[in-house]
């Protein structure tokens, strides 16, 4: 299954997943988790055995860019009782695939602004979905000069070792002759600047790029519009809620807002986006009156290692010795991507000496009375069935801690275990792995601003 996953995304730029996670790169182990993953959460056994022959099927087909979830398909051949062999029906449901055109003409230029938490991460997404390289390329890295002589082969090293999320896939080599990174083959230039006003990437051959900023130094439009002055970037996306009038976007519900013409759009905020999925599902079905959220937040960069000055309140004294109570515009925030919660959420934050990993509590007035099986299968529906499946993982593991949720994609996890439910009150638990989910987030309406967007199969019924 490894080498057939793997050629099908180098060669054709389709994605393989099982229930949204991407089996692309993934070993022999991580496979085996997946497929064990589906029997936890759909209680319904999913084999290797099971899966095996449709993907043979799909790697038979001259298929365009797409992307496809192997388990869902799976499921959908063994509950189909036509009788049709396994090649009848892949070619059926896929049928339209065939021979799709890329999602965009050429390739796009993504150059990113900053290289913390968050730059790092996303450079790994995007290298990792990098596959032909015809689709989007992670072209440049823009930062500031370290004072070490041997600045590149540290930034280098930062990519390639984590604390938090491990060592890079891959292999990574450093080109101090022309001054950059070569990741799994791509070649991604390292330019030095203290501003955007210093940067021409034309002089790199890089053109119309898309400038990802997560240094969150500058977050109105006045400023942020440094950037597309610069020779060759067309557009800016903002890792951090944006001031002003620019779109605050969560990825999966409100990215329909962007248009072709719009040059800067922020991603909003990890805590954002990991809340608002769930609000709106619950809206959906049940109605909010009003609600309360509290963020349990792993310590950031913002924060000081030991007491020392810090501008903000409470924020001087030491991240990994105390928790913090701090505040948090996120329930604010919620209002510019579903404005019927306008007013109807306060808010606050507490800060907690662990490096990665949150939890967002969401204590909701519901517009009607439910309890708790009820609520928790609807969003186990929501979580693996419906458009916000990338946004809302499921966990019903009584042993579930933060740590199990490092490097998760979607941009919160529901622990079902832990859901309140009284009347119309109801208490919800939503892990999120604030740096890495959140990263995802932002690729996602990275591709959608660049006009990526692929289909997905099997479509629904």
């Amino acid at each position: 299954m490894i080498p057939m996953i793997g050629k099908l995304n180098r060669e054709r730029n389709v994605g393989i997943y099982m229930y949204g996670q991407n089996l692309v790169n993934k070993s022999v182990l991580q496979l085996m988790k997946a497929h064990r993953f589906v029997r936890q959460v759909e209680e319904n056994e999913l084999s290797e055995f099971e899966t095996f022959p449709v993907l043979e099927a799909i790697a038979a087909m001259n298929l365009g860019p797409v992307h496809i979830d192997l388990g869902t398909l799976t499921n959908k051949y063994m509950r189909d009782d036509r009788g049709l062999s396994v090649a009848d029906f892949v070619g059926e449901e896929l049928a339209t695939a065939e021979g799709s055109s890329k999602p965009i003409p050429q390739s796009q230029d993504v150059v990113l602004y900053g290289f913390g938490r968050i730059g790092r991460l996303v450079t790994r997404l995007m290298v990792e979905k990098a596959g032909s390289g015809d689709v989007m390329r992670l072209r440049a890295i823009v930062l500031r000069k370290g004072k070490a002589p041997n600045d590149l082969v540290k930034r280098a090293s930062l990519l390639r070792r984590d604390s938090v999320h491990g060592s890079f896939n891959g292999t990574i080599r450093v080109d101090e002759e022309t001054n950059s990174l070569i990741c799994n083959g791509n070649e991604i230039k390292v330019i030095y600047a203290n501003s955007p006003a210093e940067v021409d990437y034309t002089a790199h051959g890089i053109n119309n790029a898309i400038v990802v900023d997560s240094t969150g130094i500058w977050r109105d439009e006045e400023a942020l519009s440094q950037h597309l002055a610069c020779p060759g970037a067309s557009k800016v996306i903002l890792t951090a809620p944006a001031k002003g009038d620019i779109k605050n976007i969560v990825y999966g519900i409100n990215n329909g807002e962007i248009k072709p013409e719009d040059k800067i759009l922020s991603a909003a905020s990890c805590t954002t986006n990991a809340i608002v999925p769930v609000l709106k599902a619950m809206m959906d079905k049940f109605g909010v009156k009003h609600g309360h959220v509290e963020t349990v937040h792993a310590y950031t960069n913002d924060q000081n290692l030991i007491d020392n000055y810090h501008k903000g309140e409470r924020r001087g004294r030491s991240a990994a010795l105390n928790m913090v109570l701090t505040e948090t515009g996120a329930a604010k925030a919620v209002a510019k991507a579903l404005p019927e919660l306008k007013g109807k959420l306060t808010g606050n934050a507490i800060r907690v000496p662990t490096p990665n990993v949150s939890m967002a509590i969401l204590n909701l007035q519901l517009g009607q009375e439910t309890n708790k099986d009820e609520l928790n299968e609807y969003i186990r529906e929501v979580a693996l069935h419906s458009a916000l499946r990338q946004q809302i993982g499921f966990s019903n593991s009584p042993e579930a801690v933060s740590t199990d949720f490092v490097g998760s994609r979607k941009a919160c996890v529901f622990d079902s275990l832990a859901t309140i439910v009284e009347g119309n009150s109801a208490v919800l638990y939503c892990w999120y792995d604030n740096e890495f989910g959140y990263s995802c987030q932002v690729v996602r309406c990275l591709e959608d601003m660049a006009g990526v967007r692929y289909d997905v199969y099997p479509k629904k019924d």
